[in-house]
């Protein structure tokens, strides 16, 4: 099954299984065998959600906007720490302090995407789309293997959403109103 939201929660368990064998690990090189893989799926999980996943979810989900503004901050902090954590030695602890980053920041993003992100897609995605887009999400990561030519810098949320959306043909949200036009009827507005 390609199901996109199985894919995504398959990629979640293998982010908690890493987490944990790092746990046990205390060598540098087996730190770095499990966390070298580690660090490039989070990169590509993250760019992929953003160039497969969010984009539909902006197009069907009912509370798409802040779902997607929270997931992209939460990819930034990823990010953030994954690169900061190849900055050191595996195994120091500047290493090990932001690797404990990544793996805080990871974990309380797929709490949120699980219950909030994925579940408004499940239920306004049909089937036959969730599969299309696991078959381009699969595609998007295997292409990307090693996190090749991923852009791992922070992309800005509010940019990133309002992009979405005029790829969309929705009208951007930022203007302040709530969308539901005048506060007169239409006698007070001179209309006939």
């Amino acid at each position: 099954m390609t199901d996109i939201t199985s894919l995504i929660l398959d990629d979640h368990e293998r982010f908690r299984r890493a987490f944990a064998e790092l746990d046990d690990l205390e060598r540098p090189d087996e730190l770095a065998r499990v966390w070298e893989p580690l660090a490039d799926l989070l990169d590509r999980h993250a760019a992929a959600e953003e160039a497969v996943f969010y984009p539909e979810l902006i197009q069907r989900g009912a509370d798409a906007e802040d779902e997607t503004l929270d997931a992209v901050g939460d990819h930034n902090d990823i990010r953030d720490a994954v690169a900061e954590a190849r900055r050191h030695p595996a195994g120091s602890a500047a290493w090990h302090a932001a690797v404990r980053q990544a793996r805080t920041a990871n974990s309380e993003h797929m709490a949120e995407e699980e219950d909030d992100a994925l579940a408004d897609f499940r239920k306004h995605a049909d089937p036959g789309l969730r599969e299309e887009l696991g078959r381009k999400f699969l595609a998007f990561k295997a292409e990307h293997e090693g996190a090749k030519d991923i852009d791992t810098g922070d992309v800005d949320p509010e940019r990133y959403v309002a992009e979405q959306e005029r790829k969309a043909g929705k009208k951007p949200s930022g203007d302040g109103s709530l969308g539901i036009g005048g506060l007169k009827d239409s006698s007070e507005r001179g209309a006939p």
